[in-house]
Protein backbone atom coordinates (compact mmCIF):
# COMPACT_ATOMS: atom_id res chain seq x y z
CA UNK A 1 0.00 0.00 0.00
CA UNK A 2 1.32 2.91 -0.55
CA UNK A 3 -0.29 6.82 0.65
CA UNK A 4 0.29 9.63 -1.36
CA UNK A 5 -0.59 12.90 0.77
CA UNK A 6 -2.41 15.55 -1.06
CA UNK A 7 -0.13 18.05 -2.67
CA UNK A 8 3.10 16.09 -2.46
CA UNK A 9 3.83 15.93 -6.25
CA UNK A 10 4.08 19.03 -7.78
CA UNK A 11 1.73 20.63 -10.44
CA UNK A 12 3.35 20.06 -13.70
CA UNK A 13 3.11 22.87 -16.73
CA UNK A 14 2.33 21.07 -19.77
CA UNK A 15 4.67 21.43 -22.94
CA UNK A 16 4.04 24.16 -25.53
CA UNK A 17 4.84 21.67 -28.55
CA UNK A 18 1.60 19.69 -27.46
CA UNK A 19 -0.83 22.59 -25.93
CA UNK A 20 -1.46 25.96 -27.15
CA UNK A 21 -1.98 27.97 -24.59
CA UNK A 22 -1.64 27.55 -19.94
CA UNK A 23 -2.25 23.87 -19.43
CA UNK A 24 -1.10 22.85 -16.10
CA UNK A 25 -1.20 18.57 -14.83
CA UNK A 26 -1.51 17.33 -11.42
CA UNK A 27 -0.87 13.62 -11.43
CA UNK A 28 -3.58 11.38 -9.45
CA UNK A 29 -2.85 7.76 -9.99
CA UNK A 30 0.77 6.90 -11.91
CA UNK A 31 0.45 2.65 -10.74
CA UNK A 32 3.81 1.06 -11.28
CA UNK A 33 4.02 -1.46 -13.84
CA UNK A 34 2.89 -4.32 -14.19
CA UNK A 35 -0.62 -2.11 -13.68
CA UNK A 36 -1.43 0.15 -17.09
CA UNK A 37 -3.86 2.38 -15.64
CA UNK A 38 -2.97 6.47 -15.19
CA UNK A 39 -5.23 9.61 -14.20
CA UNK A 40 -4.96 13.37 -13.20
CA UNK A 41 -6.56 16.32 -13.25
CA UNK A 42 -5.46 18.88 -16.25
CA UNK A 43 -6.73 22.24 -15.90
CA UNK A 44 -7.32 24.79 -19.40
CA UNK A 45 -6.76 28.22 -19.02
CA UNK A 46 -9.43 29.95 -21.15
CA UNK A 47 -8.55 29.32 -25.06
CA UNK A 48 -5.76 26.73 -23.97
CA UNK A 49 -6.23 23.51 -26.09
CA UNK A 50 -4.48 20.18 -26.62
CA UNK A 51 -2.23 19.73 -30.59
CA UNK A 52 -4.49 17.05 -32.31
CA UNK A 53 -3.39 13.57 -30.83
CA UNK A 54 -4.29 10.01 -30.61
CA UNK A 55 -3.65 7.49 -27.22
CA UNK A 56 -2.97 3.82 -28.49
CA UNK A 57 -5.45 2.14 -26.09
CA UNK A 58 -8.23 5.15 -26.41
CA UNK A 59 -8.68 8.27 -24.16
CA UNK A 60 -11.64 9.03 -21.31
CA UNK A 61 -12.02 12.41 -20.09
CA UNK A 62 -14.29 13.28 -16.94
CA UNK A 63 -14.78 17.57 -17.17
CA UNK A 64 -15.13 18.60 -13.42
CA UNK A 65 -15.16 22.29 -13.90
CA UNK A 66 -15.56 25.31 -16.24
CA UNK A 67 -16.62 24.87 -19.90
CA UNK A 68 -14.81 23.08 -22.71
CA UNK A 69 -14.70 21.66 -26.08
CA UNK A 70 -13.65 18.31 -27.94
CA UNK A 71 -13.46 17.64 -31.55
CA UNK A 72 -12.66 14.37 -33.08
CA UNK A 73 -11.29 14.14 -36.94
CA UNK A 74 -14.05 14.47 -38.96
CA UNK A 75 -16.31 15.37 -36.73
CA UNK A 76 -18.01 18.42 -35.01
CA UNK A 77 -16.99 20.82 -32.12
CA UNK A 78 -18.65 19.68 -28.61
CA UNK A 79 -19.05 21.40 -26.03
CA UNK A 80 -18.30 19.75 -22.18
CA UNK A 81 -19.49 20.73 -18.93
CA UNK A 82 -18.70 19.51 -15.62
CA UNK A 83 -19.63 15.87 -15.56
CA UNK A 84 -19.98 14.69 -18.78
CA UNK A 85 -17.91 12.18 -19.91
CA UNK A 86 -15.63 11.77 -23.12
CA UNK A 87 -14.47 8.33 -24.85
CA UNK A 88 -12.23 8.72 -27.64
CA UNK A 89 -11.59 5.38 -29.22
CA UNK A 90 -8.26 3.66 -29.68
CA UNK A 91 -6.44 5.59 -32.05
CA UNK A 92 -8.95 8.48 -32.61
CA UNK A 93 -7.08 11.31 -33.81
CA UNK A 94 -8.89 13.90 -31.96
CA UNK A 95 -8.01 17.56 -29.21
CA UNK A 96 -9.90 19.31 -26.65
CA UNK A 97 -9.75 22.53 -24.19
CA UNK A 98 -11.15 25.23 -23.38
CA UNK A 99 -13.58 27.41 -24.88
CA UNK A 100 -12.06 30.94 -25.45
CA UNK A 101 -13.69 32.74 -22.53
CA UNK A 102 -13.63 29.85 -19.78
CA UNK A 103 -11.50 27.81 -18.03
CA UNK A 104 -11.79 23.81 -17.67
CA UNK A 105 -10.35 21.09 -15.77
CA UNK A 106 -11.16 17.63 -16.77
CA UNK A 107 -9.93 14.18 -15.37
CA UNK A 108 -8.30 12.06 -18.25
CA UNK A 109 -7.68 8.62 -17.19
CA UNK A 110 -7.73 4.87 -18.88
CA UNK A 111 -5.75 1.85 -18.87
CA UNK A 112 -3.14 3.75 -20.98
CA UNK A 113 -2.69 7.15 -21.30
CA UNK A 114 0.18 7.53 -23.82
CA UNK A 115 0.00 10.91 -25.38
CA UNK A 116 0.89 10.76 -29.08
CA UNK A 117 1.49 14.21 -30.66
CA UNK A 118 0.88 14.22 -34.31
CA UNK A 119 3.23 16.89 -35.36
CA UNK A 120 2.22 18.43 -38.91
CA UNK A 121 1.45 21.40 -40.93
CA UNK A 122 -2.70 20.74 -39.87
CA UNK A 123 -1.77 19.65 -35.84
CA UNK A 124 -3.36 23.15 -34.48
CA UNK A 125 -5.31 24.53 -37.87
CA UNK A 126 -8.63 23.12 -36.79
CA UNK A 127 -8.06 24.60 -33.27
CA UNK A 128 -8.98 28.23 -32.38
CA UNK A 129 -5.77 29.64 -31.09
CA UNK A 130 -5.79 31.22 -27.34
CA UNK A 131 -8.72 33.76 -27.71
CA UNK A 132 -9.29 33.75 -31.25
CA UNK A 133 -12.79 33.21 -32.96
CA UNK A 134 -13.25 30.14 -34.76
CA UNK A 135 -12.37 30.26 -38.12
CA UNK A 136 -15.34 30.03 -40.90
CA UNK A 137 -15.35 26.07 -41.43
CA UNK A 138 -15.26 25.64 -37.82
CA UNK A 139 -18.26 23.55 -37.34
CA UNK A 140 -20.14 23.22 -33.57
CA UNK A 141 -22.59 21.01 -32.32
CA UNK A 142 -25.30 21.53 -29.24
CA UNK A 143 -26.61 24.72 -30.49
CA UNK A 144 -23.30 26.86 -31.30
CA UNK A 145 -23.51 28.37 -34.73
Amino acid sequence: MEIRPSGSVPTRRQPKESFTGVVLQDPIIEAPAPARIRAGRVSFEPGARTAWHTHPLGQTLIATSGLGWVQREGGLVEEIRPGDVVWFEPGEKHWHGATPTTAMSHHPGGAESKYRDLVGEDQRRAIPQVNAAPSVDFKFRRGFT
